[in-house]
Formats: structure tokens, sequence, C-alpha cells
């Protein structure tokens, strides 16, 4: 879907910002298969600035790095990850469904992941399930040597957020939101700042949607907090939240993405 153009008085006045983070959605998903080591370790390849993964709490209290509650879609076997352990769910194939060249590709674990995060890089530690995995999150986050400022927790459940803000502020956290189909956007600014505020966030990250407006991303912006968007791969899609004054774009494209920003 194309984006509506906005009027070039406020085009002009935005596009001062700073230009905005490149996040690889699950690494490079459009070229690699989703929430892998291969799939990330293309995105520092294409020259993103962070990669973004999602993650769960096993059976036997590991940490695994796959998007759904199981394995179904990317293994096409079912097994649901918070009842199985990572030995077994190791033991499945979450790569050939994206190509030949993929096969034998394994879920990975999260300190994998922390572990191929270079110096001056960051990671998106998307939680996909509740605040009980937290503890173990943290020992795991201490323990991979990343400074603070290279990790970001992000969670649709404002819980988790809540809860991680509780035990530390050491890590930027982001509330992630979509809005309703039909309508102005829902939730809209009042609900989404005192959410931020209830659950200590430090920002928000939403669908992109072509209702959002300049005067949306300045109320969010001019509250205190950061403003995020995913997931972008059209390239006047992307020039439109830059000039937005968006702080990061979500994409399964980052050099597409990136390379059409510098145009």
């Amino acid at each position: 879907m194309k984006f509506a153009i906005i009027p070039l008085a406020v085009a002009s006045l935005l596009s001062a910002s700073a230009a905005p983070v490149i996040v690889a959605h699950r690494g490079a998903s459009h070229d690699a298969p989703e929430n892998t080591l291969p799939s990330f370790k293309l995105a520092w390849r294409k020259h993103a600035d962070a990669i973004e993964g999602d993650f769960y709490l096993t059976d036997d209290g590991r940490i695994v790095c796959i998007h759904d509650k199981d394995t179904k879609r990317v293994a096409g076997k079912k097994l649901t990850i918070s009842e199985s352990p990572l030995a077994t769910l190791r033991t499945l194939d979450v790569g050939s469904w994206k190509g030949a060249r993929w096969k034998g590709t394994t879920a990975p674990t999260l300190d994998e992941v922390l572990a191929c995060v270079p110096a001056g890089k960051r990671i998106l530690i998307e939680v996909k399930c509740g605040p009980e995995i937290i503890p173990a999150m943290l020992r795991e986050i201490k323990a991979s040597g990343l400074a603070d400022d290279q990790v970001t927790v992000i969670a649709f459940d404002a819980d988790v957020i809540a809860a991680l803000k509780k035990q530390t502020n050491a890590y930027q956290a982001y509330w992630l939101t979509s809005f309703k189909k039909r309508g102005s956007l829902n939730p809209g600014t009042d609900r989404i700042l005192k959410t931020l505020k209830r659950i200590n966030a430090d920002g928000v990250s939403t669908k992109a949607d072509p209702r959002i407006t300049p005067q949306f991303v300045r109320a969010i912006k001019n509250a205190g907090y950061s403003y995020h968007v995913w997931t972008v791969d059209d390239a006047s899609d992307a020039k439109r939240f830059e000039t937005l004054g968006v702080d990061s774009i979500t994409t399964n494209r980052p050099a597409f993405i990136r390379n059409a920003l510098a145009r």
C-alpha cells in the first residue's frame, strides 16, 4: 500500500530529523529464513543498524528465537514452544521452507543471537511470551558482554515492559501496538501516552499505517518518548516515515530501504 504525500511545507520542516535507524525484521528475512543465524548475519552484511528477533521461553527454561507459539509454519511439524525442551526444538529444520540452501538450519538460542551482534550495532529483543522470561533473559544479556545501549526489549504485552522496568532501567524498552483497521487511529495518542507512562516505557513502536500524521508523531516525541514503525518494505513508504521523523524503521529488506533513503 502506498501512503499519501504530506504537504511540502511540513515535509521540509520535518526532514531535518536524524536519519532513522534501520532495523532488520527477524534478520534479513526477505532473503533468508526468519529468526535464524543466517538471517541475522546476512542483515549485518546488508548494513543494518540493528536486528530484531522474536523470543520464547521453552519448557526447560531456555530462550529460543522463533516468532510463532509453535513450530508448524517454519518447520512443518507442530511443537508448542512453551511445552517443548530446547533439545527437541533444535531437532527441527526451520530453514528449508525458505529454500534448499537453508536446509538443516535450526532455531537459535538468545545467547547465540546476542553473540552475533557486532560492536556498534544493536538488537531488539521481542518478547513473545510473558514476564516469566525476564530473569533468564536478563542473565543472558548480562553474560553476552554487550553494552547496555546495544540492547532494547520490545513487547506487545505491556506487562512485560512494566515487569522489566521494575527490575532494571539499564535497557531501552518499547511497547508494541497496531491500530484498528477502520476509522481514526485506535489506540490514539492519549491512550498510547497513558500506557507508556504507566509501564515506564521509553518509546512506542507501531505498525506502519497511512493514517499516521505529523501531528501524531510529534505528540509522541514531544512527550519525551521515541517513536518507531514496522514493517516497511516499500521505498516511498520508508521515505514518508523518514520525513515524519520516526526514530527507526523495521524492514525485511535493510539494504533496499537504506539505499532508498540515501537517494
